[in-house]
């Protein structure tokens, strides 16, 4: 079974918020989809293990945001690979509170979804919350959305375990490859960080001391040898 044909499903890539007790946290996310037209509904798979799953389950409403192509590595970084329960997600990020009073991530973002949950479905590590919509509106028309293909295509960005499509990291064994164990990100020597200022060629023991891992921050020490 070649589970790469899950990654030519076509998904977008999205930060799903919600709030408790007066406390925003969102995560990554890469199932959403519109259910209906009328009255018009969405719906999301969230992670039963995700503090963003906490926060829907007790406000019973969320809001998306749909991130464009340029958003930067860190950002997705932050949402997708660093918990709530452990940092601020928003403490250096725009956002409104919508109409429900969830957070609407507007950063990076070039449109929103706000929705309340109307029904939900146990789907075993995952739960699907379908939410009727309750305001939406474009926040940037120039700006294309990021696709889930694009993400790992072109950002070469990894799924975090959590994810329902996760995948174990290929294999690194070609030399002078390194993978970041908090996300599963692979420093390929041949390839470099350009993003980051490091040209290809450069061995990983080469990067400098304050070099971070370009998807979710984590520094040099986290990274162990492919193979």
């Amino acid at each position: 079974m070649d589970k790469a044909a899950f990654y030519k499903l076509s998904y977008g890539l999205y930060i799903v918020s919600s709030i408790k007790d007066d406390k925003c946290n969102g995560q990554i996310c890469n199932t959403a989809f519109q259910v209906t037209s009328e009255p018009p509904t969405i719906a999301v798979g969230i992670n039963k293990q995700n503090l963003t799953h906490e926060y829907i389950q007790a406000s019973r409403k969320f809001a998306v945001s749909i991130i464009s192509k340029s958003t930067p590595m860190q950002f997705i970084g932050t949402f997708g690979f660093k918990c709530g329960r452990d940092i601020n997600k928003f403490e250096n990020v725009k956002f409104r509170l919508g109409e429900t009073g969830v957070p609407i991530v507007l950063d990076n973002a070039i449109a929103f979804i706000e929705a309340e949950v109307a029904n939900e479905m146990d789907c075993g590590s995952h739960t699907i919350f379908v939410g009727q919509v309750r305001d939406c509106g474009i926040l940037n028309a120039d700006e294309e959305p990021m696709t889930y293909a694009y993400y790992h295509e072109v950002k070469r960005g990894k799924s975090p375990k959590n994810a329902p499509t996760y995948q174990a990291p290929d294999n690194v064994e070609r030399e002078g490859r390194y993978i970041c164990s908090v996300c599963g990100y692979v420093y390929d020597p041949e390839k470099g960080d350009p993003d980051s200022g490091v040209k290809p060629g450069t061995k990983f023991t080469d990067l400098p001391a304050d070099w971070m891992c370009p998807i979710c921050g984590a520094d040099k020490s986290k990274f162990e040898k492919g193979g």
